[in-house]
């Protein structure tokens, strides 16, 4: 395609178009791209060149047109950003180092690099759309000539279009482009499931006749009955569109009804309902496949009727009903806020404002650091359908389908979803995990006070929603592993005769480069950083042990020399108790008590038992134990907990909540101790404290086992 064929194709709907810029931009980057090649063997310069023809279908303004010509001649040539804006301005120059920056990016379909990469793509987009409009276009063009790549390449490449690039385009608007891509990325990722459902296409044509054609006729003849002036056109729908159908609903192809979509272009508003009232008449309605898109518009400016009927012979068919200058917005998207018709900009009332449209899309991801989480949100809000619900003073929420009250109360503000303590439905209380329906009007109640529960992380949908209640249950986890972390500072110091200071923790916190205080004690209440290791950094003699105590590598007799050992964690066994080893390929021998269930596993395989004992003499407390305690939930208990412990001269390496009830907590501890003497003394010592209601030492139970296996 030459300079003159381009311009000609802007010429099209935009006559005032700039010509000679447009040119002096073709004529830069043929010269930029000179002897530089397509993988296919063509020279580089077609692939802008062709980009830049996608955007003409679109109408678009002459800056993204000679910023698609100008892509890659930042990041693939030895142009500069400043000749870029010398030459054409600031305005190019800061898209097309914006398309550079997009490729750049080194996409991945690894979650958290596409979690980062749709983070940048909103960054992108928030600054100037067109920045993304063009690398869509670039990569339709990419998927349009993909044959050209190595097969792994090809994959890698159709992935990334089916997970970013493709829900992107339908989110904006330009279904066209996102059924496009969907099929180009299918074409590579399921070639055989593709030419299946073509091939059942044609069979079915050869029965059936065209029925695309059929049903057209018979839409035209209730329209002019009626006296209605529209358009009709149908298809099939894509390969892509159907397989998708059929995996959602677990149908084979011959039960699939909804294989046809047929488009009706009205010349106004009031003609769209009257249309639907026509084709209502004539063909039964499908219940619950009635969408009004006119009256309650998609975020980004789409409006349409969306209906299913039975038509010919039972077939279901999809009819949408719309004005030409919806239809128009339906086609480009958000685009539409920068297309040409008859030389001036469309000015389409439907056309979204993009800057506004972009801070409600991304203000909910702004503050995620989590990278699955940002992608969940990103994902929860890309692929959603909508119900609407009403505010008590009448005003519309949008919502995705199966949102429940929680995501009406964050949708409203953050603040309203954060105090919601119920919800009335038109008018009536309903439970918080209520699924909305279309046209409902809801009410949240809220106290001061409340937080969000983990639970209701369950039963939300809404990416904001999911984000502020993590972020809540972030902070409160913070603040709860703070208070614990100083419990366990505090039991450990004093295990060692030293107090956990201030100064002592700032020290133990600069010593291990964490930020602060704060953070260290969250780490270790989180059972991410050991006491033994705290106190450790800041008094390494203390913690040495006694030079009498034997090694743990020499603690148990009867093994083969060089041969090493471990501890079984269903039972733990400690110096002291009787215990049997099994031999274990590459790991040594596994050390168990002799009443432990486990070893009933083992009776047919006698060659593996090894008679073992613990050696005589004083061991070094480094033996984990677990203990299962309930204690009373008041103020101080926990702290006094770890102080008897601490009295015992055992270590508190992780201690961990595991039911909380109003009045008690179940926790579990694991404690390092000596010997089995050391577990009594310690046991015998905490059951007679009055809060403590149970203690138990933790044996893997064989019920608990089978069911892990299974």
């Amino acid at each position: 395609m030459t300079a003159d064929d381009l311009i000609a194709l802007v010429r099209n709907y935009n006559p005032k178009t700039n010509a000679e810029r447009i040119a002096e931009a073709y004529a830069f980057g043929e010269q930029m791209h000179e002897g530089q090649f397509r993988h296919s063997g063509e020279p580089y310069f077609t692939h802008p060149v062709e980009v830049a023809a996608i955007l003409t279908e679109q109408r678009l303004d002459d800056a993204t047109i000679i910023t698609a010509l100008l892509h890659d001649t930042i990041e693939d040539t030895k142009a500069s950003y400043e000749e870029v804006a010398r030459r054409f301005g600031d305005e190019v120059a800061m898209l097309v180092d914006g398309v550079t920056k997009l490729t750049n990016l080194q996409l991945s379909s690894r979650e958290t690099k596409q979690a980062e990469n749709f983070r940048k793509l909103f960054m992108a987009m928030s600054k100037d759309l067109r920045v993304i409009l063009v690398k869509l276009a670039d990569r339709l063009h990419n998927m349009r000539t993909i044959k050209a790549m190595r097969p792994e390449k090809q994959a890698k490449k159709a992935r990334e279009t089916m997970d970013i690039y493709a829900p992107l385009a339908g989110r904006m608007g330009m279904q066209w482009m996102r059924e496009e891509l969907e099929d180009l990325a299918f074409r590579v990722l399921n070639p055989e499931g593709r030419q299946s459902i073509i091939r059942r296409f044609i069979t079915l044509q050869r029965e059936t006749g065209d029925v695309i054609h059929r049903i057209t006729g018979d839409m035209r003849s209730e329209l002019e009955k009626a006296g209605i002036e529209a358009e009709v056109f149908g298809r099939a729908k894509k390969p892509y569109s159907i397989w998708r159908k059929m995996q959602e609903k677990e149908q084979g192809f011959s039960r699939l009804s909804d294989i046809y979509g047929f488009r009706i272009i009205t010349r106004t508003e009031e003609d769209c309902y009257r249309t639907l009232g026509a084709i209502h008449q004539r063909w039964r309605a499908v219940p619950g496949r009635f969408k009004d898109y006119i009256s309650q518009p998609k975020s980004n400016g789409y409006r349409s009727i969306h209906t299913t009927v039975s038509g010919r012979d039972g077939k279901r068919v999809e009819v949408q009903i719309r004005t030409s200058q919806m239809h128009d917005v339906a086609e480009t998207g958000v685009a539409a806020h920068w297309s040409y018709k008859d030389g001036v900009r469309s000015g389409n009332p439907f056309a979204v404002d993009p800057a506004k449209w972009i801070a409600t899309l991304t203000e909910q991801f702004d503050a995620e650091e989590d990278h699955d989480e940002f992608l969940e949100a990103v994902k929860l809000e890309m692929y959603s359908d909508q119900v609407f619900c009403f505010t008590p003073k009448g005003d519309v929420i949008k919502l995705p389908k199966g949102a429940t009250p929680i995501d009406y109360a964050f949708a409203i503000h953050t603040r309203i979803g954060m105090a919601c303590v119920g919800a009335k439905v038109d008018g009536i209380r309903v439970p918080l995990w209520t699924r909305l329906k279309n046209g409902q009007s809801v009410e949240i109640i809220t106290a001061e006070g409340q937080t969000p529960q983990l639970s209701w992380l369950e039963i939300t949908v809404t990416g904001k929603a999911k984000t502020a209640i993590r972020r809540s249950q972030k902070a409160a986890d913070r603040a709860r592993f703070v208070k614990l972390g100083h419990e366990l500072a505090r039991s450990a110091f004093e295990h060692v005769g030293r107090k956990a200071t201030d100064k002592v923790l700032e020290a133990a916190a600069r010593a291990l480069r964490l930020s602060d205080t704060d953070e260290l004690l969250a780490r270790l209440g989180a059972a991410d950083l050991t006491a033994h290791d705290v106190v450790q950094t800041v008094y390494p003699d203390l913690t040495a042990g006694d030079g009498n105590e034997i090694p743990a590598r020499r603690a148990v007799v009867g093994l083969q020399p060089g041969q090493s050992f471990e501890r079984a964690p269903c039972c733990q066994p400690l110096p002291g108790e009787r215990i049997i080893g099994i031999t274990y390929r590459g790991r040594g021998v596994v050390v168990h008590t002799a009443d432990c269930d486990r070893l009933g596993d083992f009776e047919d395989q006698p060659e593996r038992w090894v008679d073992v004992q613990w050696h005589s003499g004083t061991h070094p407390a480094v033996y984990g134990t677990t203990l299962e305690l309930t204690i009373g939930n008041d103020a101080g208990v926990l702290g006094r907990i770890c102080t008897l412990i601490g009295e015992k001269k055992a270590n508190i390496s992780d201690l961990e909540f595991v039911d909380r009830k109003p009045d008690f907590y179940k926790l579990v501890v694991n404690v390092e101790l000596r010997d089995v003497e050391q577990l009594h003394s310690l046991m015998l010592m905490l059951e007679a404290e009055s809060d403590v209601a149970a203690i138990e030492r933790f044996r893997e139970k064989p019920e608990r086992r089978k069911s892990a296996a299974s």
